[in-house]
């Protein structure tokens, strides 16, 4: 059971410079920018204290900022680039708040490309936390790309991903296998800021549903969870 005098900073990473779907964290998705969608979830949480929008965009901070969230101010561009850490500017936050002298015990990352969260998602994974965990993460099972079914080129030949994986004829005989989604990455702050890591071993994991398995890349991951979306608005899933 959660300890509520234990402090959560909730972080929604934001880049201006997406190239799979320029702008797509305010890209109008079934009614708001794409990015309002994770402000609303974080907002409706009983446990977390603080809510951060960390993008490099003057225009992403300004939709956040229609969502009630204060931006204080835009990652620096050595933060922002496609080869810069997300622990980079996780840390770089950290700091920010300890110049104010506000501390937090976990933080949350709550990807804006993984809007599919159920009510109550948030504080159920938060929920999760115990003594002996440094966190807990969001997975989801993988289906048709399980790693023992999907395949690599070598010298113009298909061969399998990993080498020597059993040859399956049907997925029912394959172990489960889970994928991180961005639904919830919740760390311990001073475990993070040694480890730099999200999750590890020691986190506690929290399944998500099949329909929750996107996250936006392109434009067709877009447009399915678009559908998915309109598809819940209207009790139809």
């Amino acid at each position: 059971m959660i300890n509520t005098d234990k402090k959560i900073l909730a972080v929604i990473p934001a880049r201006g410079g997406s190239k799979g779907l320029p702008g797509k964290n305010i890209k109008p998705l079934s009614g708001k920018p794409l990015i309002g969608w994770s402000i609303e979830q974080a907002k409706a949480s009983e446990y977390i204290d603080e809510i951060f929008v960390s993008t490099d965009s003057s225009e992403i901070a300004a939709v956040a900022e229609s969502f009630g969230i204060k931006v204080p101010f835009l990652r620096p561009s050595e933060l922002a680039t496609d080869t810069s850490p997300s622990s980079a500017f996780v840390l770089h936050t950290i700091a920010y708040y300890r110049t104010k002298g506000q501390e937090f015990d976990y933080i949350l990352l709550l990807e804006p490309t993984s809007p599919l969260r159920k009510k109550g998602d948030i504080d159920n994974c938060i929920a999760l936390l115990e003594e002996d965990s440094v966190g807990v993460v969001s997975l989801g099972e993988v289906h048709t790309e399980h790693p023992f079914i999907v395949k690599t080129i070598k010298d113009n030949k298909i061969s399998p991903f990993i080498e020597g994986a059993k040859k399956v004829t049907q997925r029912q005989e394959l172990s489960k296998a889970y994928f991180p989604y961005g639904v919830a990455y919740l760390v311990e702050v001073s475990y993070f800021e040694e480890k730099k890591l999200f999750y590890s071993e020691k986190s506690k994991p929290y399944f998500i549903e099949r329909w929750q398995n996107y996250e936006v890349d392109d434009i067709y991951d877009f447009l399915c969870i678009e559908t998915i979306l309109n598809y819940k608005k209207n009790d139809i899933l």
